[in-house]
């Protein structure tokens, strides 16, 4: 790798979102919030995954990877934070308490058109909690920024 390269070496959590060219429509999404293998392996890892190992979707064919576009979210530290210092569509959360954790990217509140409050909700129920679990003291929120690349752009 080159000099400038020096980036994609750095430990770094990563997603990779795959996504129908045509309607925006979620295909998969994986990934890792903490920075266990440099950014250039997370990625690779996660675009496998993604492609192959996401629960709830079909593995991606051949046949239909012309209608598919990529987005690559590399993380930035994971910090914990307080319910009000979440910024909508500055951050990404990560919500986790007893025993179960859910990630939500900071585009997907954009996308959506939720507010702090729906955005932390959102991120509970994806981890199996009611919503509003974030407001309970045994809740731990942590935030985190993200660089968006997509094909698309």
């Amino acid at each position: 790798m080159e000099e400038d390269d020096a980036d994609l070496r750095q430990p770094a959590g990563a997603f990779v979102t795959v996504r129908r060219r045509v309607g925006k429509e979620l295909r998969a999404c994986v990934g890792r919030a903490h920075p266990v293998r440099p950014l250039i392996e997370a990625v690779a890892l996660a675009a496998a995954a993604a492609a192959a190992e996401d629960r709830r979707f079909e593995p991606v064919t051949i046949e239909e990877l012309p209608l598919l576009c990529l987005e690559v979210s590399a993380l930035g530290p994971l910090r914990d934070v307080a319910p009000e210092s979440v910024q909508v569509g500055v951050h990404g959360v990560l919500v986790s308490s007893r025993g179960r954790s859910g990630l939500l990217l900071p585009q997907v509140a954009v996308e959506h058109g939720w507010e702090r409050e729906t955005f932390l909700d959102q991120a509970c129920r994806k981890a199996g909690l009611p919503a509003g679990a974030w407001r309970r003291a045994d809740c731990e929120i942590r935030a985190f920024m993200a660089t968006l690349i997509s094909e698309e752009e």
